[in-house]
């Protein structure tokens, strides 16, 4: 039976894995910070996933916690390593420059 749990756990598990290949198969830094905000999604599916305990009992909130702390951290991550990206691409296209 495919319930939502199954669902959400599988995509979550998909997007791991898509993103880890990514990762790990393209060279340019965008794409590679592209990857890994597709596999922190992927985490994020899994911990909602596992936060569902059943119809009768509410969900754990734990899990949903530590998805919205993920959330806040992976956006601040992103736009640190965007910012330092862009900086090293300057400082590369400087060099060539020279």
């Amino acid at each position: 039976m495919l319930t939502a749990q199954f669902l959400y756990g599988g995509a979550g598990l998909v997007l791991f894995a898509l993103g880890l290949w990514s990762f790990l198969v393209h060279e340019p830094l965008l794409r590679k910070i592209i990857a890994l905000n597709i596999t922190g999604a992927g985490v994020f599916h899994v911990l909602i996933a596992i936060a569902y305990r059943g119809d009768a009992a509410p969900p754990d909130p734990v899990p949903h916690a530590l998805v919205l702390t993920g959330i806040v951290v992976a956006v601040s991550a992103t736009a640190l390593a965007l910012m330092l990206g862009g900086r090293l691409q300057d400082a590369e296209e400087e060099d060539r420059r020279r």
